[in-house]
């Protein structure tokens, strides 16, 4: 019986692990300008972490999670994690990181596990990269962490992307709203989804969120947020804007933007691609979350983050634009025992100086050896065969202008080394 993988779950294969690595790259010296550092965190969390992160009526807790019992006497209930916001908060409190710096700049990624109805860019295995902060309740850190992404789309040649905003309020200006979201879903309870009739008991802000047409086109009359936000939320609001007033093109206030998880409060955006994705176009999403630490038993520590896909964003990315498989750049065809043997310790010592090498382990024609290193993209090979063992030199053929050029022994290291730095400034 042929075996094939699960439903939603990909393999990532050679000639598209390319361009997963270039947003992996391009991610971490983005990061690396904002001054992020790296944590690892767990696949496998206590089910409970995001039973109390993220809520209990959250369609992730209800329906997606992918959770069993342990092996353990109390038969402890483990979940593959769905997101990367709860573990890293229950990091950063159990590892006391708030100790060491009062403010905690974070970036991880890695695979999440959902069990929803697979479509394009959207997996039951898929990856994130995604950043937290803790520490911070200024409008500045918000508005940073958009210019951040902004700057990745940019260093990736990421174009027509659009940011959506939006501001839900704090605990001291939402119940207001929500007394007039459920007055006014209240008029319209038999036309929404069971879903949606579900989340008007336990969490209306969800409604706005709901993504079926009949919902959508409810809530585009429901009462306005901003109206009903604070005076110090409206404030860092208004400031997060006008951080943003040069950023090209301007952000769509989106008033019907909640987010799905509970744990949010104040600033929420989300990144949409231009045209490439569909009707599942988000790319990036995130907002501020500032009760979640000390709600987990951490400090009592404000936090704002995001998370953006990278399946998404690698289907916005053409195999050109990637760069494809990184093709050896040099391939050594050997004939003989002896230029076996000497071929061999030569590809080790051009590897440590950072060549891109490929060899036979087996002996073959030279006529084979060539076919093979067209068919992997080689740059140059250099042939070493008997009468080349007993000369001395090596020929060295250019696959472009199928020149050869003739290199004492002595000489082969520097001169191959030489070949990829002037490939390197040409390329560049």
């Amino acid at each position: 019986m042929k075996l094939t993988r699960i439903k939603g779950f990909s393999d990532v294969l050679p000639g598209e692990v390319e361009t997963w690595q270039r947003i992996e790259d391009a991610a971490e010296r983005v990061f690396a300008g904002y001054n992020f550092k790296e944590i690892r965190i767990p696949v496998l969390e206590k089910a409970e972490l995001f039973s109390r992160s993220l809520g209990e009526s959250t369609d992730v807790i209800e329906k997606e999670m992918y959770t069993f019992a342990d092996r353990d006497a109390k038969a402890t209930l483990l979940s593959l994690r769905p997101e990367g916001t709860a573990g890293v908060v229950r990091a950063y409190g159990e590892g006391q990181l708030h100790q060491a710096e009062p403010v905690r700049k974070l970036y991880y990624l890695g695979p999440m596990f959902r069990r929803e109805r697979p479509q394009k860019g959207r997996l039951r295995q898929f990856h994130q990269i995604g950043a937290e902060v803790f520490g911070r309740t200024d409008p500045f850190i918000d508005a940073e962490l958009l210019l951040l992404l902004r700057d990745l789309w940019e260093e990736l040649g990421v174009a027509g992307t659009v940011l959506e905003v939006n501001s839900i309020g704090c605990a001291q200006c939402r119940p207001g709203y929500r007394a007039a979201l459920v007055a006014f879903l209240e008029g319209h309870r038999e036309e929404l989804c069971a879903d949606c009739d579900r989340r008007l008991e336990r969490n209306p802000l969800r409604v706005l969120d709901c993504k079926r047409e009949s919902c959508a086109g409810i809530v585009t009359a429901a009462p306005s947020i901003r109206s009903h936000l604070c005076a110090e939320c409206r404030d860092h609001f208004d400031t997060v804007l006008g951080l943003l007033k040069e950023l090209r093109p301007e952000p769509v206030v989106n008033e019907r933007l909640a987010r799905g998880l509970d744990y949010y409060c104040r600033t929420t955006f989300e990144w949409k691609a231009g045209e490439g994705l569909g009707s599942q176009n988000t790319v990036a999403a995130g907002g501020r979350y500032d009760g979640l630490v000390q709600s987990l038993g951490g400090p009592p520590v404000a936090g704002v983050g995001f998370a953006l896909g990278v399946e998404r964003l690698a289907l916005l990315l053409s195999t050109d634009e990637a760069g494809g498989p990184a093709a050896p750049l040099l391939y050594l065809a050997w004939m003989g025992e002896e230029a076996q043997r000497w071929t061999f310790a030569l590809a080790h010592r051009l590897r440590r100086r950072g060549l891109r090498v490929d060899l036979e382990g087996e002996s073959r024609s030279l006529k084979s050896q060539m076919r093979r290193a067209d068919k992997l993209g080689a740059g140059a090979v250099l042939i070493v065969g008997p009468d080349e063992m007993t000369n001395g030199k090596a020929l060295i053929r250019d696959m472009a202008t199928r020149e050869q050029t003739e290199v004492d022994f002595a000489d082969v290291d520097n001169t191959l080394v030489s070949l990829r730095e002037r490939a390197d400034q040409v390329s560049g």
